[in-house]
C-alpha cells in the first residue's frame, strides 16, 4: 500500500512540475467487459476482460509554444489491464506478468512514446515509438476499433514465422505528418532495425477527409531474415446522416504466403447517444473464414458509455480463427467461434 501511495505521489509531483513549464495533461481510458467465447467442441469460457470497445490506456501528453508558429510536444502512453489492475504489453499474453513483487505495476509506455516538433506551415516531425501507417487505416475503418469480439483483427492471424512486431506500432521510428492541406492528410515513417530482426520498417499513408467522405491508402514493409513482409490497405467511409457505411481491403504478403481481408460494415445512430455497429469480414490465404459482428452502444455522457457486442466466425478448411482470439484454446479446424461481451467504457 505504501509503495502504491508513493508511486501515485511521484506521478502527481511530476505532472505538477511539468505543468509549470508547459501545458501537460494526464489522460486515460478504462474499458472492461464481461465476455463469453465458445469455440466449437472445445467448449466456452467466461471472463472479465479488458478492451471490449476501445483499448484501455494511461498517458501523459504535453505541448510548449516556442513562438513563430513552432511548438514542441511529447506523448507517453501505456496500456492498462483493468481486469487485473496491471500493465498490459503486446509481448506478454497474460497481463499479470510484469507486475512487480509488491503488486504494483511498473509504468511502461509501450503504446506510444515520442517527442515531436510541430510547425503551422510544414507539419509535424516525431521520434520514438509510434503507430505504423497501415494500422491507422485498420482503426479508422473498423467500427469496433480493432478490439473486442467484433474486431477485424480476429481474422488476421498470420502464418508461422511472419513478423507481427510492426502490425500495430514500431520502435525507433521517425515520422513526418503533413500539415492541414484542405482535407489531404498523410504521413511517412521509417524505423531503424538496430540489429533486431523484424524491427526495420518503412511505410506511408495518404488520405482525404472532407465533409462526409474519408478515404485513405497505406503501405508498409518490414525487413526480416526470412524475407520482407509487405502490407497494403485501402479504406473509405461516407456519412449519409442516417448511416455511415465503410469498407476496407488489406493484404499482407510474407514469405510464400499472401493473406487478403475484406471488411464491409458501418455505424448508424439510433437515438440520443445510441449507436449500432455492424461488419462482415472475410479472410483468404491458405485458409478461409468469415465473421459477422454486431454491436450496440449507449452513451451515458461525453465520457462514459455502455456497450454490447456479438460476433460469429465460420471457419472453413484448415482455418482456426477465434472471436477476440479468446475462449478455450483449440487447434480444431473448421470450428465455429462465437463471442458475446457487455461492458463499460470511461475516459478522462
Amino acid at each position: 500500500m505504501k509503495r502504491s501511495l508513493l508511486a501515485l505521489a511521484a506521478l502527481t509531483a511530476f505532472t505538477g512540475v511539468a505543468s509549470a513549464q508547459s501545458s501537460v495533461t494526464l489522460f486515460g481510458i478504462l474499458d472492461v467487459a464481461a465476455r463469453n467465447v465458445k469455440n466449437g467442441p472445445a467448449g466456452s469460457l467466461s471472463t472479465l476482460s479488458t478492451d471490449g470497445s476501445v483499448s484501455s490506456r494511461l498517458g501523459i501528453r504535453g505541448v510548449e509554444d516556442l513562438g513563430g508558429g513552432l511548438r514542441a510536444a511529447f506523448w507517453l502512453e501505456g496500456a492498462v489491464a483493468v481486469d487485473v489492475g496491471g500493465q498490459k504489453t503486446a509481448a506478454i499474453a497474460d497481463p499479470r506478468v510484469g507486475v512487480n513483487g509488491s503488486g504494483v505495476a511498473a509504468i511502461d509506455w509501450q503504446r506510444q512514446a515520442y517527442v515531436a516538433l510541430l510547425g503551422t506551415t510544414w507539419g509535424q516531425l516525431r521520434a520514438g515509438r509510434d503507430y505504423t501507417p497501415t494500422f491507422y487505416n485498420h482503426v479508422a475503418f473498423d467500427p469496433f476499433a480493432f478490439v473486442g469480439v467484433g474486431a477485424q483483427a480476429n481474422l488476421m492471424g498470420a502464418a508461422a514465422g511472419s513478423p507481427s512486431t510492426t502490425l500495430v506500432r514500431a520502435n525507433n521510428t521517425i515520422t513526418y505528418l503533413l500539415p492541414a492541406m484542405g482535407g489531404v492528410y498523410g504521413q511517412a515513417t521509417v524505423a531503424a532495425g538496430e540489429g533486431v530482426d523484424a524491427n526495420k520498417y518503412m511505410g506511408g499513408r495518404l488520405g482525404y477527409a472532407a465533409g462526409p467522405m474519408n478515404v485513405a491508402v497505406s503501405y508498409g514493409r518490414t525487413a526480416t531474415t526470412l524475407g520482407d513482409t509487405k502490407a497494403f490497405n485501402i479504406g473509405g467511409a461516407y456519412d449519409l446522416g442516417f448511416m455511415r457505411p465503410l469498407f476496407q481491403y488489406h493484404q499482407y504478403k510474407y514469405r510464400a504466403n499472401t493473406q487478403t481481408n475484406i471488411v464491409v460494415g458501418g455505424t448508424a445512430p439510433l437515438g440520443k447517444g445510441q449507436i449500432l455497429k455492424f461488419t462482415y469480414g472475410k479472410v483468404s490465404d491458405w485458409r478461409s473464414a468469415t465473421q459477422l459482428a454486431l454491436g450496440f452502444e449507449q452513451g451515458l455522457s461525453r465520457r462514459t458509455a455502455l456497450y454490447a457486442n456479438y460476433s460469429r466466425i465460420n471457419n472453413k478448411g484448415a482455418a482456426t480463427f477465434r472471436a477476440s482470439n479468446g475462449g478455450v484454446s483449440t487447434a480444431a479446424q473448421g470450428i465455429t467461434s462465437t463471442g458475446y461481451e457487455a461492458g463499460v467504457r470511461h475516459s478522462f
